[in-house]
């Protein structure tokens, strides 16, 4: 995939990863809509871009709002080539996670990215080809403590972008997933889990900041497109992942037990 002079939207384009994707892609010749329910953020950060960036407001997971994402990349800069299903909220903690937590962690997690897909993938297979990248977590392969509905949605979206490229994939479309551990984001530092539960929510952000190193934006943005670039399907920013991965997969029971075991370790 050849970033310079495609067309590209970027949700949760605001702050964080979704920002410096946005500036790494522009960096890269592309021009850009940025979406973030923070319609302030994501024009300051278009702003900053340049021409070949607007911003639009609204969330992502509104089909009308993707909706209009799309028209606008069309009217401002033509017909859209990558879509970076970026956008991502935290959730409840445990099982006392209420429905309307559950909902809204798989609404924006989730279904934000099966309703863009909807909208570009049959446009994308007329025209023979497209490339949708959808940001999950480590949690979508491994699991989060502290917050199941966060673990739950990030393993659906894995799934989610698994499904598309398998069944899509023959036909011109490319799919990758996005898998990080920590990054250094308003998510991070207290977005995981809402801050009444606070044991749950320390123990949510020891789990990430204690598995590894905390990464900038930028450091994973960079490593997000060299991984388009490649076409790579499963794009891990921090590469110990993949061996977690495949210790999970060579024997779940004695990874459950020393996920376990790490849970007590950080909760004493």
């Amino acid at each position: 995939m050849e970033i310079s002079g495609k067309v590209a939207i970027v949700t949760g384009a605001g702050a964080g990863i979704g920002a410096a994707l946005a500036a790494r892609l522009v960096g890269a010749g592309a021009r850009v809509v940025l979406a973030d329910l923070d319609e302030a953020s994501a024009a300051r950060v278009a702003e900053s871009l340049g021409p070949d960036a607007v911003a639009v407001g609204g969330d992502v997971a509104d089909e009308t709002v993707i909706r209009a994402l799309i028209e606008r990349a069309e009217t401002e800069f033509g017909p859209v080539d990558l879509y970076f299903a970026n956008a991502g909220i935290g959730g409840g903690a445990g099982l006392d996670s209420t429905d309307q937590q559950w909902t809204a962690a798989l609404e924006v997690n989730v279904l934000a990215h099966v309703r863009a897909a909807r909208l570009l993938v049959p446009g994308w297979v007329a025209r023979g080809g497209g490339y949708f990248v959808a940001t999950a977590s480590a949690a979508g392969l491994l699991t989060q403590l502290g917050s199941a509905p966060y673990a739950v949605s990030k393993h659906a979206a894995v799934g989610f972008a698994e499904w598309l490229s398998v069944t899509y994939g023959d036909r011109g479309v490319r799919v990758s997933c996005v898998c990080p551990m920590g990054v250094d984001t308003r998510l991070l530092r207290g977005g995981l889990v809402p801050p009444e539960h606070a044991a749950e929510a320390e123990l949510a952000v020891k789990a990430v900041t204690s598995a590894g190193a905390v990464l900038s934006p930028e450091e994973v943005a960079e490593i997000v497109l060299a991984g388009v670039a490649e076409e790579r399907f499963l794009i891990l920013p921090h590469p110990e992942v993949l061996k977690m991965y495949r210790h999970k997969g060579s024997d779940y029971d004695r990874w459950l037990d020393g996920m376990r075991r790490f849970q007590a370790a950080l909760t004493e």
